[in-house]
């Protein structure tokens, strides 16, 4: 028949969108019902016999046979004379069916028609997308990179779905190139206009949580829980892990023999220093593990204001705030108590305040960020590390060394 590269086409949209024979023929019905409202105004007197495996379309149209001259609807009628152009023996008041070629509909109603097909076929071919992803948030996927961007890297999946991997959600160390391999977790889907955005994460705590279960056959199984996770993603992680049986070792588990189970995870995060601590509902218990590697000398809790006081020897002030404050901070964030550090039997300690006059005060916030907000915590460092831990000079640095002695040492003594 006529136009037959369009037909063509059913067999084609079928193999590569995988649309399941009903639905396609479903489409395609659909599709042609509206471009024949368009040419005679109503569908209802047609049949459309559609076999999309083969590639066959056939359209008839139903008229009643009138006698000459009383055709009223041209549509839902036809004269005798017509009608026996058709088959000689028809007489009035007989059905005639008759069939429609795709060219009676005209060029341009045969261009719009592949066009709304295309256009249905995809619109049909997103939303199930959208459905498929939409169920896999929050779990681990596995995409190719395509295509890197500035602002992002586009993967593709087995199937040719786009997977988008933003800056702000890729590891800092991460570095991909095209045809790697890339894991994260599916942190959203949305549809825009009718496309599925698909948005992965390699940043999200959700992720971390993730590859414990999928590395760790007790975490998998249910034996372990992983009751919380923060990170600060390519620097350290912490996370809480808890089991209701007894005989099970959890933070033992997880890590395994001289941390061979955790490995694996810790070179996914690119090196990604991670505590596993033992969860408990004892809060003070809780804080104190979560401020490991530090030991801790007292601990008060103020409940009201979520602020906890943690007394610690000064050799282990700097483990309890850790490289860059990231051990504090994300003890505060895992436990939910804000963590000061006071340091034993240095009741001579001034905070760092006290010397406004003489220190600017985005250069005490800069030492704050890491901890450091007395001046006996910032005499006992190294000039060098400081310069590394905080964005201020080395410079600067001595020169408030310089005032805190001046000041400070000459009060003590």
């Amino acid at each position: 028949m006529e136009n037959i590269a369009l037909i063509e086409s059913f067999s084609e949209f079928k193999d590569d969108k995988l649309i399941d024979r009903v639905t396609l023929m479903a489409i395609l019905e659909d599709v042609f019902r509206n471009a024949l409202k368009k040419k005679y105004g109503e569908d209802d007197n047609f049949d459309i016999i559609v076999n999309p495996d083969k590639g066959d379309l056939e359209i008839w149209r139903n008229r009643v046979v009138v006698a000459d001259g009383e055709v009223e609807d041209p549509n839902q009628e036809i004269s005798l004379t017509e009608a026996r152009k058709i088959e000689p023996d028809f007489e009035v008041g007989e059905d005639v069916s008759e069939e429609v070629k795709l060219i009676d509909l005209g060029r341009r109603s045969i261009l719009a028609l592949r066009q709304n097909l295309i256009s249905k076929i995809h619109e049909h071919d997103n939303t199930n997308i959208y459905k498929q992803f939409k169920e896999l948030e929050g779990e681990i996927y596995t995409a190719e990179v395509h295509h890197i961007r500035h602002r992002a890297i586009i993967l593709l999946d087995d199937d040719g779905n786009e997977i988008i991997l933003p800056k702000d959600r890729q590891i800092p160390s991460d570095f991909f190139r095209k045809g790697e391999n890339v894991r994260g977790i599916i942190e959203s889907v949305e549809l825009k206009g009718n496309k599925p955005a698909i948005i992965m994460s390699r940043t999200s705590p959700v992720f971390l949580e993730k590859l414990f279960e999928q590395e760790i056959p007790e975490v998998f199984d249910g034996l372990i829980t992983v009751k919380k996770v923060v990170r600060i993603p390519g620097e350290k992680a912490k996370v809480a892990v808890d089991s209701y049986d007894d005989r099970i070792d959890p933070v033992g588990a997880c890590v395994g023999m001289k941390g061979s189970r955790i490995h694996s995870i810790v070179r996914e995060l690119g090196n990604e220093n991670i505590d596993v601590i033992n969860y408990t509902s004892n809060n003070q218990l809780l804080i104190t593990r979560a401020l490991s590697p530090a030991r801790i000398t007292s601990l008060k809790i103020d409940e009201e204001n979520k602020r906890a006081e943690v007394m610690l020897k000064p050799e282990e002030v700097s483990k309890a705030i850790g490289r860059g404050g990231h051990n504090i901070r994300l003890a505060g964030q895992l436990t939910g108590y804000e963590i000061d550090v006071f340091r034993e039997g240095v009741e001579e300690d001034v905070e760092l305040r006290e010397f406004a006059d003489e220190i600017e005060d985005w250069v005490i916030e800069e030492f704050a960020k890491i901890g450091l907000d007395t001046a006996k915590s910032i005499l006992e460092q190294d000039v060098d590390d400081l310069v590394k831990r905080t964005d201020l000079e080395e410079e600067t640095i001595r020169d408030v060394m310089r005032v805190l002695r001046e000041e400070f040492e000459e009060e003590n003594n």
